[in-house]
């Protein structure tokens, strides 16, 4: 597990396995902003260059996001085949019901 952030900024905690089939799920916790979304892209890009079928955002212990962390995630899935928002939170749920991205950033539970 990896952190994120700087002191005074956003902090996040993240992980990231992939599995056999070579689909990611990226863990997130914490805070995710401006101040340290390019961190996780970073992180992800690797991810990306390997053009899994799926990538999986577990959101569950995302405390904040502001629009940076949706449009993270709009650009890993116009790169990948899906995208998949793992248990969110409200404030992710909310954030993404109230834009109209369910469609595009599907939930689940």
């Amino acid at each position: 597990m990896g952190r994120i952030g700087s002191a005074g900024g956003a902090q996040a905690s993240v992980d990231v396995q992939v599995d056999e089939r070579g689909d990611a799920t990226v863990t997130v916790a914490g805070e995710l902003d401006v101040s340290n979304v390019d961190e996780l892209a970073a992180m992800v890009e690797p991810l990306l260059d390997k053009q899994p079928a799926r990538v999986r955002f577990d959101v569950h212990g995302l405390d904040f996001m502001d629009s940076s962390g949706i449009a993270l995630f709009l650009r890993v899935a116009a790169r990948v085949g899906a995208v998949q928002l793992l248990n969110p939170t409200s404030i992710v749920r909310r954030i993404v019901t109230s834009t109209g991205l369910a469609d595009v950033l599907p939930m689940e539970p």
